[in-house]
């Protein structure tokens, strides 16, 4: 008889509805085990079903204790799309525009509404302005989409780069408790005008190359970058690849592209990567590079410009091949990433 009972009753799936069977039970006579035995619910779940319905009479359950929450599904779902047209909205922006829906809700309830929603506040990532550089980067990836880690083994990258004293050139952060924020050793300091010093290096996956550092006070025009060229350029593509052609990379700033340098590349037989689209460092790995270099000369914490520049070489010849190949090989994925977001900033 109970096997008959239960049998349509284990399709059942909703909470509400296994309770009703387990009540409906009860209440023709099956004991709290027999009801066990058809494995409709858990043994607790079933005895706290019938013990409720002995005490209250009811099988619906008691309503929650708590303030009753102020907005639908539906109602946050809009305050969903309202902070998604305007990604700098704060939340007491929200919360006046939210009520303009018919919804009268704090500022903290709008942060918690936004919260289950996975939306949640941070400081914005800071890019290059991108316009039809769009379209210039979605040319170069394309062009080189069909490249391998091992085509770009051959490239040498380069760029220059700023060194400020002071753990100016680099981001830091520390672990403090309350009331430490300027706790001396929790404290970055800073002065008006930090000693600058200027670098210009290069590297490939063999490792990395020369690191030229500009004189002060000097331009880096088109004779100092093709003196650069001659002096350091030439002698790391020769040490780094004998005879092997390789590649060389450079951005598009002015003296980059005078016609003195595009000649002398030309004379050298250097070969160029691009045309390089304008504005994008996250196709270039030599920013990382920089971004390390630069965190391990900050924790040197040097004092005057001397001692700067003698950990800025120090740190520079200590980088090792294999963080300079593991940063090569992931040109192709970041290529990828370019392409699947149609030319926009990547997470790199």
């Amino acid at each position: 008889m109970l096997e008959i009972i239960v049998l349509p009753l284990l399709t059942m799936v909703t909470c509400k509805e296994t309770r009703a069977a387990i009540i409906a039970l009860h209440k023709n006579g099956f004991t709290g085990k027999d009801i066990v035995a058809t494995k409709i619910a858990p043994k607790s779940t079933i005895y706290r079903f019938i013990k409720n319905f002995k005490e209250r009479g009811s099988i619906l359950v008691k309503k929650a204790s708590g303030r009753p929450r102020k907005s639908s599904k539906c109602q946050d779902h809009l305050l969903k799309r309202i902070q998604l047209r305007d990604r700098s909205a704060t939340s007491a922006e929200l919360a006046q525009e939210w009520q303009q829906a018919g919804v009268s809700a704090s500022a903290r309830t709008v942060r918690r509404r936004l919260l289950e929603d996975g939306l949640v506040s941070r400081r914005a990532a800071k890019k290059p302005l991108l316009s039809k550089n769009i379209r210039d980067r979605l040319i170069f990836c394309r062009k080189y989409s069909e490249w391998t880690a091992e085509d770009w083994g051959k490239v040498i990258f380069s760029d220059k780069a700023p060194f400020r004293l002071f753990g100016a050139s680099g981001k830091r952060l520390v672990r403090r408790r309350k009331g430490e924020r300027y706790h001396q050793s929790c404290v970055m300091p800073t002065v008006k005008h930090p000693d600058t010093i200027h670098v210009w290096g290069c590297f490939s996956s063999k490792g990395v190359g020369s690191l030229p550092i500009l004189p002060k006070n000097t331009a880096m025009n088109k004779e100092w970058y093709q003196n650069t060229l001659q002096q350091q350029l030439l002698p790391t593509t020769q040490q780094q690849f004998g005879e092997e052609q390789c590649i060389f990379q450079h951005d598009g700033a002015p003296c980059h592209k005078a016609k003195v340098i595009t000649k002398w590349l030309r004379d050298q037989n250097v070969e160029i990567l691009g045309p390089w689209p304008g504005n994008s460092p996250d196709l270039n790995r030599i920013e990382n590079l920089w971004s390390i270099l630069k965190r391990r000369v900050d924790k040197q914490k040097p004092t005057n410009s001397d001692k700067l520049q003698e950990v800025i070489m120090k740190e520079w010849v200590a980088i090792s091949q294999d963080l300079a190949q593991k940063l090569i090989e992931s040109m192709p994925s970041r290529i990828a990433e370019v392409l699947k977001k149609k030319g926009q900033h990547c997470k790199y």
